[in-house]
């Protein structure tokens, strides 16, 4: 199944700006004045708004503290080192900065483990040894339902390791570039496309190869799903990063952050908003300093309960 209703979010304890995914993520701002204390008294308030949202709205939430030590400032982002899917197979991935490694601390599993069924394990973090890297569902767009893996390249999506995760789990690569409006590229997939069950939100015009962007489409449309574009400006403002969830009766949700959802336009809304309810929480000062929005705060958890 596309959707599940069962998510994993990291509270934050040091959440601040990252100077070490700064070097490749453009989404990022150095909000200069504003100290590290600002930074996360500020994103753990909208962390705790946003949970409360999607539990108000019937979404089960995992919620796992951060520990203080080791020092994780990005730990609000599961998303990029692990991925939960049928079958109880969890997946750990290569993480391109140093201090985002020490996120895949042992306690976050453990505390899974206790009320959903781990069966195997897929561990990609040795490539990090070789310097190529796979950041989990922010470098990959997974179509469940289809088997297709969409990847847009970057320092921090390898072909070759995309390759070894597919040919491991069944999943098709759909491997492409894409590139913002400042030419640079897009550090990872889900910041310019989304996949829910019945259509998909892609920024089509990030991508700068006419053969890659048509191939693309076709993808898409040949998957049986609806293709909603966004533009450029949209995407920087975060309208790529969702995630479509359902909640315990079983309605589809789309979630974003309120900038996302400002950003659309009033047909889009009216599109989106013909096969879900769509719900948005404000997450600036995470948008800000993280350079991720409301799509990488949330891990799937695809396993079965106990």
């Amino acid at each position: 199944m596309q959707t599940t209703s069962h998510i994993l979010m990291i509270r934050p304890v040091n959440f601040s700006f990252n100077a070490e995914t700064a070097v490749n993520n453009a989404f990022q701002r150095d909000p200069g004045g504003a100290g590290d204390t600002d930074a996360q008294r500020e994103a753990l308030d909208e962390f705790n708004h946003f949970v409360t949202l999607l539990r108000d709205n019937g979404v089960d939430v995992t919620v796992i503290d951060d520990t203080p030590k080791p020092y994780t400032p990005d730990s609000i982002f599961p998303n990029n080192w692990v991925s939960f899917h049928e079958q109880g197979l969890v997946c750990l991935y290569p993480m391109f900065a140093v201090n985002r490694r020490l996120e895949r601390k042992p306690v976050v599993l453990e505390q899974l483990g206790r009320a959903f069924r781990i069966g195997e394990t897929l561990d990609f973090s040795h490539y990090e040894q070789e310097g190529i890297f796979l950041e989990g569902t922010g470098s990959m767009v997974l179509d469940r339902d289809n088997k297709i893996a969409y990847a847009c390249l970057s320092p921090r999506t390898d072909k070759s390791v995309l390759l070894d995760f597919c040919g491991k789990t069944g999943y098709t690569p759909e491997v492409f570039a894409a590139t913002d409006s400042a030419h640079q590229a897009i550090y990872h997939t889900n910041v310019m496309m989304c996949v829910a069950d019945r259509y998909v939100v892609v920024c089509l015009d990030s991508l700068p190869v006419p053969a890659e962007r048509q191939h693309l489409s076709d993808t898409i449309r040949s998957s049986g799903k609806e293709l909603i574009t966004i533009s450029l400006q949209q995407m920087d403002r975060f309208a790529g990063n969702m995630l479509q969830v359902h909640n315990r009766q079983g309605e589809r949700l789309l979630v974003m952050s309120s900038q996302a959802y400002h950003s659309l336009s009033p047909q889009q809304i009216g599109q989106l908003s013909s096969y879900n309810q769509i719900l948005h929480s404000s997450l600036t000062t995470i948008e800000t300093n993280g350079g991720g929005s409301a799509r990488c705060m949330m891990a799937e958890i695809h396993l079965e309960t106990y």
